[in-house]
């Protein structure tokens, strides 16, 4: 397969504004100088390490890399030392890309540092490396053993920005503000290298705010990358400055992924600005599965149809395919296309678990709708309630909770039960100023639902154990967790 161009205006640049971290910004020409310094120094190199802060020596480090030919490993700066120990050991980086001033951690001694210098400027980029050629290697969670390697190459992330380009009408026109981390698939991938492999322009906040989302909107800025606490937290401010809202309202595309974004917010975000949000499905491995397009019908708590070169399909707990598109059949999801990894790194094993007869297992459920809309009803292993001889996602329940003016956050798990096989638990965090009782959740749900899908216990709690990217980690919560109990 002959190599194709992952950044074509890399090889053809011009003034045009490609990075900007607050008042720091590169044109296409300068990037291209300091990715082809970076391509110099990394000349004979396999891997690099980068030390991903929100930065643009993090984004010129990337590029650099990915140009170079090099696999380039993000490493989240907030790492705890095992897990740094562990990705270090595994990876095997040769060097260590970072902005000037950086103090390595005690497990990085021995690694080779580079400072990234953007006034850097180097010759000509060397030749495309092959499509199959690893270009990232992301770190997944670890929430079952050490953190796997997961390798991306370069076709998928080619093919997979392609496809969101088509179904979400993104060009080089477009100008693409977000406030993510630069060490995983939302910021990184959609967030960064989209932008510049369709040659148009990204905004970093540096870390989110409602403010200067709203000022980029304002101005030169056109699409919003965001998770749903970003959107909450948008929609609150949006509440109580109505110039929040009129900028949020001139936006050609507002993106929300990394978890489900609740009803409530979408209605009020849709309520305040006009604007109805955009959700999509992804995982590390995969990149993006599906997501509603641009000119699509965009209905809270659907992830719609698989982008291009996506085939997805629902099986059954004996790997039967559901035909069925009744949006009532629970199914886990399985995926193969141009967008999948190639790999685990160091683990066949793990790799060839994953997969099935050519697909991979995502663990993650859903229902498909008539018109092949996707709606994810949670983790097969968490996320998936079996009660009473019934299936139930845990995420319609914490969605129709959340419509309760009492409950502000909501985390809806199973714990086993002699008689149900697993009871339904909703740990609550109630709004400022209410309260709820556990009898009144369980009839807010069954009256919105049905009674079968009704939480049996409900624990008050002051917060939900989250992650940088605001997903609930659901494993913390164990079954007493020092939270009260009521109901």
């Amino acid at each position: 397969m002959a190599a194709q161009v992952l950044f074509p205006k890399l090889r053809e640049p011009d003034e045009k504004e490609a990075l900007r971290f607050g008042d720091r910004a590169l044109t296409y020409r300068e990037l291209a100088g300091v990715a082809g310094a970076l391509a110099e120094r990394l000349a004979g190199t396999s891997r690099a390490a980068v030390w991903a802060t929100n930065t643009l020596e993090t984004c010129a480090a990337v590029l650099g890399g990915l140009a170079a030919g090099v696999a380039v490993v993000p490493i989240n700066p907030k790492v705890g030392e095992r897990e740094l120990a562990h990705i270090v050991a595994d990876s095997e980086p040769e060097v260590l890309l970072a902005e000037p001033g950086f103090q390595p951690p005690p497990g990085l001694a021995g690694l080779a540092v580079h400072e990234v210098d953007v006034t850097a400027r180097g010759g000509a980029l060397p030749a495309e490396a092959a499509p199959e050629a690893p270009a990232l290697i992301v770190y997944t969670s670890g929430t079952t053993g050490p953190p796997k390697g997961v390798v991306l190459p370069r076709r998928a992330l080619s093919a997979n920005l392609d496809a969101l380009a088509e179904a979400w009408a993104w060009t080089a026109e477009d100008v693409l503000v977000h406030g993510l981390p630069l060490f995983h698939v939302h910021g990184l991938i959609l967030g960064t290298l989209g932008p510049v492999r369709l040659g148009g322009s990204v905004q970093h906040l540096g870390r989110f705010s409602s403010r200067a989302a709203a000022d980029a909107l304002a101005g030169p800025a056109t699409m919003l990358f965001g998770v749903p606490t970003m959107y909450h937290r948008l929609a609150d401010d949006a509440e109580g400055d109505p110039s929040i809202a009129a900028a949020v309202r001139g936006a050609r595309l507002l993106v929300s992924g990394s978890a489900a974004l609740p009803a409530v917010e979408h209605a009020r975000i849709e309520r305040l600005t006009g604007q109805r949000v955009v959700e999509r499905y992804g995982m590390s491995e995969t990149i993006m599965n599906c997501g509603v397009r641009a000119d699509g019908d965009r209905r809270p708590g659907y992830v719609g149809r698989p982008f291009a070169g996506v085939e997805l399909k629902l099986v059954d707990e004996r790997d039967a395919e559901i035909e069925a598109s009744d949006d009532a059949t629970v199914g886990e999801i399985l995926v193969r296309g141009s967008n999948l990894f190639s790999g685990y790194l160091n683990r066949p094993d793990a790799t060839e678990a994953a997969f099935t007869d050519g697909w991979f297992r995502t663990g993650d459920m859903a229902t498909r709708a008539p018109d092949g809309y996707v709606r994810i009803v949670g983790r097969k292993a968490t996320d998936i309630i079996k009660s009473g001889g019934y299936k139930i996602g845990a995420g319609e329940i914490e969605n129709a909770l959340l419509e309760h003016p009492a409950v502000a956050e909501v985390a809806v798990t199973g714990e086993p039960d002699d008689d149900l096989g697993e009871r339904i638990v909703a740990w609550i965090v109630p709004a400022e100023g209410t309260s709820i009782s556990g009898a009144e959740a369980a009839d807010h749900v069954a009256g919105l639902l049905t009674p079968h899908k009704r939480p049996r216990e409900v624990r008050l709690v002051e917060a939900l154990p989250r992650n940088e990217m605001g997903k609930v980690q659901k494993k913390a919560l164990l079954p007493t967790g020092g939270a009260r109990r009521d109901g």
